[in-house]
């Protein structure tokens, strides 16, 4: 992986304060976990309100973690004053979402000006062994408050 150096010696301390501002990660019960220069960890626990018909957790609460993750990497590489928005992604659903918890790992591949695209993996988590269930690209744009 390619290393970064952050524009905001603060990065984490002020992403944490962006992201508590994020309702649908507070409705949904994500936490941030790790957070490095261009790769940010999102933590879920398992809860029933959040399957789909057969009891998996939903494609779409999947998604919504792990394009976080993938948001806040890139976020953690712009400089202060800028906000972060999704341009485009798509998403690789490999196995039933599965588990005691998820784990989405959002990382930036190649950063620019404006522009970042980073890759996410969401590992399903069950009695400490995880597994693989989606994997996602996207491009992240950066726009100046």
């Amino acid at each position: 992986m390619p290393q970064f150096t952050p524009p905001n010696p603060d990065f984490e301390n002020y992403l944490r304060g962006r992201f508590s501002l994020q309702k649908a990660m507070q409705t949904i019960g994500a936490t941030l976990g790790e957070i490095l220069p261009g790769e940010v960890t999102i933590n879920l626990p398992f809860h029933e309100k959040l399957t789909q018909q057969d009891g998996f957790l939903h494609a779409g609460i999947v998604t919504t973690i792990v394009d976080s993750a993938c948001g806040y990497a890139a976020f953690t590489l712009m400089p202060l004053g800028s906000r972060v928005l999704s341009v485009e992604f798509k998403v690789n659903l490999m196995s039933p979402a599965v588990g005691e918890r998820f784990v989405a790992i959002g990382k930036v591949i190649k950063t620019g000006r404006t522009i970042s695209v980073c890759s996410g993996e969401v590992f399903a988590v069950q009695c400490e062994e995880s597994k693989l269930v989606a994997l996602m690209q996207a491009t992240m744009i950066r726009i100046e408050k």
